[in-house]
């Protein structure tokens, strides 16, 4: 505020400035502009100290909407939806469990649990009990991080579950996850089912399976089993004979452990000895300059002696109560305090007590309470930012302050940037102290969140936190009409679906009284009106993203025949928007093949995973993680068909795909391989000419291509082309793909004369250099063509669109599909030159193509009868426009019945428009370093 800095601030900035590798920012304007310049700061700091990545300059960047993302970034493994954000919630969890300053005499357990790994099979789980905060999280994390050091072939599976109703307590999640880590760690990639019921039931032959597979033991170790929800329904697995080469460990507490369960071997946590109990204190007042005298710490010791008050937590608290008040209070008042308290809810009392009676204003007391209370009743935590706009009065000095109370004295902590409790006695106690008045408050509190989420919603603000969040909270009310309509924000159930969250959506589907097919139909419904008001570019490939949510996601629940209709829209629709050579496309032909598997239509899933694995492989290079996931999908199809040699083939390609990119850990996909090859910028700045270093920079250019850094992205292809130029000579292929690229690069910038200069430079070297049908020189007639399209030079792009045709029919042979789709694009381009008759006979080639390939009520053929209709029409033959129109319809007709609702299409799939920059991956038109 324009006051100088205190002292205490001077001294602050004396003492960093020695520190080595410190950061200062010096800045005197507003809060804004200051959070700003931290954020540029710390991403500088990441980028180029931690990941190594030359950075340019981001002044002048909007970053406003960074902290408003809508969700994790979906990670596909497979066909299988990934949550990174229930994984990083487990990292988070394991680390929190291990952290702590005492080993609590655990050496003798150590034994036991290494007993249990050396022990020959077939043996049951073994069962870790004790009281609540006896110490099992501790002990299972300390001995884990042991057997990661001295047994690194032992693969060790874990999961820790949190307070009860939350995520990480739900059984269908919990198994999925534990499979998908398996698949992982055997890089074996099948259909995982995502019905609940059916994973749960199939979890046990997983097991089987992947063990098989793998070189060295496996251990799975649950923490809190009691604590999933109907823990003894849905893990019967537990109960079976083991594999071999698997050993379960899982915790429970005494009291709530099931009764089948109590028969296994079971190690039972002692309560804390009074050498542990004095050691813990002595860490906890130490870190706190805090001494005790003789007779303190025998009233201490004396009081530690019964069941309750020597377990590890109650002991912590207490030493971290007594620390705490040591230093400003009296150590007899406190410790007298304390001695009252007989378990650790009545100590976490008194604790919250010493908070509250810290503050200065009633005010502040209210809204430690609002904090306590608002966490308590939310599905998996809240934010900071979320409590600062739940409560405008809430000022960040306030809640920096009471946040680092309560984190200290173990009440809350941090997951995965959400503040939640600690431990489920802190929970316990919040209930006691300020729910007592019964069920009524905690409606009141829920109502909160609730108007917060449904605020967020009616600003098309779905982000991933209004979906955990907002359908939960309407079913711990009973509002089921709320749900109801809360389930039909189509943005809300694609963002549970995509994380993975399929049994959490079904559950609420099933609250609200509907069965699988009035489901199916109620989301296309929604989907229909969504798709009337859906215009632009980037609207209709949001709109194809949630036609393609809900086909998967009734492929899911079985529902094949209605799964169809909208992955067929998804595909027509990315067809027409993006490019009919789009990676998004052949995502959409990949979901639809894997239909026709499941409906053993085995004919038409080949054709479709063969398209997927063309499109792929031109937008990515032969060796992407994508690549191996089409070679994959083919592999398990050959295999339904007893075509043993060419899923084995198949298999083979694929694997050495996923070796290298294991090896890479996923460099294609971000920073890493900018890192990896940032090491070499020195080299390069040097000056050292090779064709090494000028694909090092075309990658380079790629990678900021990807990040939207148009500036940087120009520096580094200019420089590769210059390179390749003198090193390779200018007629070289490599010169082209440099050139290509920045063509691509001036397209997006909207410098459409530079891109089409430097597309014809590459096409003129492509025609010379390489065969008449490779997929590089397809890559740039084709986008040379569309480019002189958009530009209105029609003459110009008609001879490009026929060499299109024929490099397919090289390719792909004169019956393939992709030669009918460039058949269309060409009818399109003369019929947009008035050239009706040069367009008839090859919409009619491609209508045969489409209808040998698919059958003759594919929606491809329907399309194209369509577009024959109006041709016929224009030509004054209006018997003949009525058949096709007929026919067209019939086809649209017997599509829609699968869904049980007629979809409203403006579109046709065979349109051939395009947009350089898609909402998924930029990448497809910029070429990487293969050759």
């Amino acid at each position: 505020d324009g006051r100088g800095s205190s002292v205490s601030v001077q001294q602050l900035i004396e003492q960093i400035s020695c520190v080595n590798k410190s950061k200062m920012i010096e800045h005197g304007g507003s809060v804004e502009e200051g959070a700003y310049e931290i954020y540029n700061c710390v991403e500088k700091i990441i980028k180029q100290d931690i990941l190594g990545c030359e950075m340019p300059d981001l002044e002048g960047k909007d970053l406003g909407n960074k902290g408003d993302s809508t969700a994790p970034e979906e990670e596909v493994f497979g066909d299988v939806l990934w949550d990174a954000h229930d994984e990083q919630e487990q990292l988070e969890a394991f680390q929190q469990a291990s952290n702590s300053t005492c080993e609590l005499g655990f050496e003798k357990y150590f034994e036991r649990l290494n007993d249990l790994v050396a022990a020959p099979a077939p043996i049951p789980p073994l069962l870790v009990s004790g009281g609540p905060g006896s110490g099992k999280s501790l002990l299972l994390s300390k001995w884990i991080q042991l057997q990661q050091k001295h047994s690194p072939n032992t693969l060790i599976l874990y999961h820790f579950v949190g307070r009860p109703m939350s995520t990480s307590s739900e059984s269908a999640l919990v198994i999925k996850r534990l499979t998908l880590k398996l698949m992982q760690h055997s890089w074996l990639v099948s259909p995982l089912t995502f019905d609940p019921a059916k994973l749960l039931e199939e979890f046990p032959r997983w097991l089987e399976k992947l063990s098989a597979r793998h070189q060295g033991s496996i251990i799975i170790i649950i923490d809190s089993i009691d604590q999933i929800q109907q823990a003894e329904k849905h893990m019967k697995w537990l109960i079976d004979p083991l594999p071999v080469n698997v050993r379960v460990i899982v915790s429970v507490n005494v009291e709530t452990c099931p009764q089948a369960w109590r028969l296994w071997p079971t190690l039972h946590l002692d309560p804390l000895n009074s050498k542990d109990v004095k050691s813990l204190i002595s860490a906890e007042c130490n870190s706190a300059n805090v001494k005790l005298t003789k007779e303190q710490e025998k009233k201490l010791e004396r009081h530690c002696r019964s069941a309750t008050t020597c377990n590890a937590l109650y002991v912590t608290l207490l030493g971290k109560t007594i620390a705490r008040v040591g230093n400003t209070g009296s150590v007899d008042e406190i410790l007298e305090q304390c001695c009252q308290c007989q378990d650790t809810v009545s100590l976490y009392r008194l604790v919250l007590r010493s908070i509250r009676e810290s503050l200065q204003s009633d005010k502040e007391k209210g809204l430690l309470r609002e904090i306590l209370c608002v966490i308590g009743v939310s599905h998996n935590g809240v934010s900071e930012s979320e409590l600062m706009e739940l409560y405008p009065e809430l000022t960040s000095a306030v809640l920096t302050s009471l946040l680092h109370s309560l984190h200290k004295m173990c009440l809350l902590t941090y997951g995965c940037g959400l503040l939640k409790f600690q431990h489920l006695q802190a929970w316990e106690m919040v209930k006691l102290e300020y729910m007592e008045t019964g069920e009524n408050v905690i409606s009141a509190y829920r109502q909160k969140l609730v108007e917060y989420f449904t605020m967020q919603l009616s600003q098309d603000r779905v982000t991933w936190r209004s979906a955990d969040e907002l359908p939960w909270l309407f079913q711990q009310q009973g509002d089921k009409q709320k749900l109801h309509k809360c389930l039909l924000n189509l943005f809300v159930s694609q963002n549970l679906y995509k994380r993975g969250h399929f049994a959490e959506l079904l559950s609420y589907w099933q609250l609200v009284g509907k069965d699988k097919s009035s489901m199916a139909a109620e989301y296309f419904d929604s989907l229909k009106e969504y798709e009337k008001s859906s215009e632009g570019e980037e609207s209709m490939i949001c709109l194809a993203d949630l036609y393609e949510t809900l086909g998967r996601f009734l492929k899911d629940l079985g529902l094949l025949s209605q799964a169809v209709a909208p992955l067929q829209r998804s595909l027509e629709i990315r067809e027409t928007v993006l490019d009919p050579d789009h990676p998004r496309v052949a995502q959409s032909l990949h979901q639809l093949a894997g239909v026709y598997v499941q409906w053993k239509k085995f004919g038409n899933a080949e054709q479709l995973y063969k398209q997927a694995l063309e499109i792929s492989e031109n937008a990515y290079g032969a060796e992407h993680p994508w690549v191996a996931r089409e070679l994959d999908a083919l592999a398990t199809l050959y295999q339904k068909q007893n075509k043993y040699d060419q899923a084995e083939q198949l298999r083979k390609k694929s694997f050495k795909i996923r070796q290298k990119a294991a090896r890479q850990k996923g460099s294609l996909r971000g920073f890493a391989l900018l890192r990896q090859r940032a090491l070499q910028l020195e080299e390069l700045t040097l000056g050292k000419d090779t064709p090494d270093n000028a694909r090092t920079l075309n990658e380079l250019g790629v990678l900021y291509y990807l990040q939207n850094n148009l500036e940087t992205a120009e520096l580094f292809l200019t420089r590769s082309l210059e390179m390749r130029e003198r090193v390779l000579g200018s007629e070289h292929p490599d010169c082209a793909q440099s050139l290509n690229n920045l063509a691509a690069l001036y397209n997006e910038k909207k410098h459409y004369d530079k891109a089409e200069e430097l597309y014809e430079k590459a096409l003129d070297i492509r025609r010379r250099a390489l065969a008449p049908d490779h997929p590089s020189l397809a890559y740039t007639v084709k986008h040379l063509a569309v480019l002189y399209k958009k530009l209105g030079k029609l003459d110009k792009a008609v001879p490009l669109y026929e060499l299109a045709v024929e490099i397919r029919q090289k390719s792909f042979g004169p019956k393939h599909p992709s030669v009918a789709t460039a058949l269309v694009n060409l009818a399109v381009l003369y019929c947009q030159m008035k050239k009706q008759m040069e367009a008839l006979p090859l919409y009619e080639r491609a209508l045969k193509i489409y209808e040998d390939s698919f059958g003759h009520m594919h929606p491809r053929v329907g399309e194209t009868l369509k577009n024959l209709a109006v041709l016929s029409y224009e030509r004054g033959d209006f018997e003949k426009a009525a058949e096709l129109y007929k026919r067209a319809m019939e086809i649209k007709e017997a599509e829609t019945l699968l869904i049980g609702g007629k979809a409203t299409s403006r579109h046709s799939s065979s349109g051939d428009t395009f947009s350089l920059k898609s909402a998924l991956s930029p990448n497809a038109f910029l070429e990487h370093g293969q050759r």
